[in-house]
């Protein structure tokens, strides 16, 4: 049976990886990684040596065939191996033997020989988490969906670090029920995003990069005054009493009181800090603090 295992490895502190994890990236044929050299770094911190390939957001489209070929192939080698044990018992060893290298070493997906074993791993944290690792796995399940229901081949969790887990656990905010946003989108969608941020009694949790942290903060924060202009803006053409129209924009002013934002960022690395206040005084703080504005993001958008 050939096994995909889905890793999840360190999101800053190399130390934090599972002991399951290290064996099962001990074992592999092949380790499929967001970016190689990373990976390197993390396996050869524990003196693992295993063959790699890249698998990220710029090389899926190819990259998947490759690798559902690969699996492929891998049953048909199974198929062939047991019925030549099965016509001379001798024949095992020289099989393997035969089948173990079946091309150049340019393609590491013709050099692996017979495959038993594949590991997923994205630079940091759990793959298929904002990642590509998802749409593979999907793909595997959908093309593959015969040799799995069969046990032929098995696709298995092997959990571990995940940024959103981490930040939730620290932020000390209502997480009973939240949404998680992943990365948003750069154009499209954005201001209705964020309108929707505002306005949601839900916990609203999304990953943001150093580039774009300050913009979506000051975003946030205009997001809660246009809902403000938008109240009173609703109440004036519905032909509302002055009282009533003061009423609701104290209302909305009292949701944007309620509304806690939670920035994560340095997750289990020496720097880690955790700012939390309104959209304004959050934003203010990295404004006073530009040198902070580095690493990787996880916000959190709560009711206080």
């Amino acid at each position: 049976m050939t096994t995909f295992s889905v890793v999840a490895t360190p999101i800053g502190n190399l130390e934090d990886i599972t002991l399951r994890a290290l064996s099962v990236l001990r074992v592999a044929d092949l380790v499929l990684c967001e970016d190689t050299r990373v990976t390197r770094k993390l396996l050869d911190r524990h003196d693992i040596h295993v063959k790699t390939m890249s698998y990220h957001a710029r090389s899926k489209l190819s990259r998947t065939e490759e690798i559902i070929g690969i699996l492929r192939d891998s049953k048909t080698e199974d198929s062939t191996i047991e019925q030549s044990r099965d016509s001379n018992p001798h024949a095992g060893n020289k099989d393997r033997e035969t089948s173990s290298f079946r091309a150049d070493m340019n393609s590491v997906g013709k050099c692996i020989g017979r495959v038993e074993n594949i590991a997923l791993v994205s630079d940091a944290g759990t793959p298929g988490i904002s990642d590509p690792g998802s749409e593979l796995v999907g793909r595997i399940r959908s093309e593959l969906k015969t040799e799995i229901e069969n046990g032929q081949l098995k696709i298995e969790a092997i959990p571990g670090p995940s940024a959103l887990a981490a930040a939730l656990s620290i932020a000390g905010v209502p997480c009973a029920d939240f949404t998680f946003l992943g990365f948003l989108p750069h154009k499209k969608g954005r201001q209705t995003l964020f309108r929707e941020i505002a306005e949601s009694d839900r916990t609203m949790i999304f990953y943001e990069s150093p580039h774009r942290i300050m913009k979506t903060l000051e975003a946030m924060k205009e997001g809660t005054i246009e809902i403000l202009k938008d109240l009173k803006i609703e109440q004036l053409n519905g032909g509302a009493t002055k009282q009533s129209d003061d009423s609701a924009i104290e209302q909305a002013n009292g949701s944007k009181s309620r509304k806690k934002i939670t920035v994560c960022r340095e997750l289990t690395k020496i720097f880690e800090e955790v700012v939390s206040g309104t959209a304004d005084e959050v934003l203010y703080y990295f404004t006073l603090h530009p040198d902070k504005v580095r690493g990787e993001f996880v916000v959190i958008v709560s009711v206080k």
